[in-house]
């Protein structure tokens, strides 16, 4: 965003670019259960929801690479506040409909016995993850004003005359007028150095991936806390355990067994079908999963885009978007308050 205006950017990762949570995760484009989020949280969402589809376009037609943005609907099964979820719909406007159980069996013929209820949105999208990083990657990597440095960790940052100048790394420090930090789960810990609690912290998840046809699974499904997500070419996506273990991103034996338990409850044929890959990502947790966006008062020059805990992906857009009209003083696209670090981290 910011480099479409003209400016000098340089990225720095500590590892790959998109290597951390934005490669390791689902690629819903919507929260999993939107209604229980705050205000906050669903003003960002929807604005991204309706940039998505062309953006992906853009990246397609700009480098080659398709992100696979892929309507599919999503329905949630036996839910315990339907009532809650409807009123949500009704009440933003979104296509959120009550609907005959035997209707989602037609629709999802695979899906698995007993379930009585379900809900349905349409419209709901997935990415893959992996080609939208790759598609950025390579955008990125084509603008002649943007430098992309890969395994450079950030170690602290560079003080002088009350301001944020630069960041120091293991190659040395780097000078820029303004430093935008969004550095996923490590934001904390790099916060830390300057004596600054910042509450993002590591959450870890665990997912595996089955390859069945590709008509395999029409829609995206939902129940007890877990999905099964299908990309085109008919990998199967099942997601995702929730696990506060700092910074362990180790795959463990008991997560595989329940996962595969929760794909074959909802997808029985899965029973015979092989996991090709079971990984575990971080995720950057933050209190009711609004992120933190806008600059430090207490030290001018520092900016944050970070927290966005479990909906990085449906967020980025407009998160990013936010934080380029408030560093370029433009009217911004919502009511930038509720994500001001100014008041949430007392500075």
């Amino acid at each position: 965003m910011l480099a479409l205006q003209g400016k000098q950017v340089l990225l720095l990762d500590r590892q790959g670019a998109g290597s951390e949570s934005s490669w390791a995760g689902g690629g819903i484009v919507s929260p999993l259960y939107p209604w229980r989020y705050s205000a906050a949280v669903t003003a960002l969402a929807h604005w991204s929801q309706d940039f998505y589809p062309g953006f992906a376009q853009q990246l397609l037609e700009g480098t080659g690479v398709d992100p696979e943005v892929h309507v599919t609907g999503l329905y949630w099964l036996d839910l315990d506040d339907e009532a809650e979820a409807l009123a949500w719909g009704q009440r933003e406007g979104r296509p959120l409909f009550s609907v005959d159980v035997a209707e989602a069996y037609q629709q999802v013929p695979v899906l698995g016995g007993g379930f009585k209820r379900a809900i349905h949105m349409p419209g709901v999208a997935n990415v893959r993850n992996p080609r939208l990083v790759k598609a950025l990657r390579a955008a990125l990597l084509a603008m002649p004003n943007v430098e992309l440095r890969e395994h450079c960790p950030v170690t602290g940052f560079i003080q002088a005359a009350g301001q944020i100048k630069g960041v120091t790394t293991a190659d040395g420090e780097i000078r820029a007028d303004r430093v935008v930090l969004a550095a996923g789960a490590w934001s904390g810990e790099l916060l830390r150095t300057l004596g600054l609690e910042l509450p993002v912290e590591p959450v870890k998840g665990q997912m595996i991936l089955y390859k069945c046809a590709e008509d395999f699974l029409p829609s995206m499904v939902l129940a007890k806390g877990r999905y099964a997500i299908p990309r085109r070419d008919g990998h199967i996506l099942i997601g995702s355990t929730l696990e506060y273990a700092g910074f362990d991103k180790t795959p463990t034996d008991n997560a595989l067994e329940s996962l595969k338990a929760s794909a074959e409850e909802l997808l029985p044929a899965l029973k015979d079908a092989e996991v090709v890959r079971h990984w575990a990502g971080l995720r950057p947790g933050s209190p009711e999963g609004i992120p933190f966006i806008g600059e430090l008062p207490s030290h001018p020059g520092l900016w944050l885009n970070c927290g966005h805990f479990r909906n990085g992906l449906v967020l980025a857009p407009a998160s990013c978007q936010l934080l380029a009209d408030l560093m370029l003083g433009r009217e911004p696209i919502i009511d930038p308050a509720p994500y001001a670090p100014a008041g949430r981290l007392g500075c």
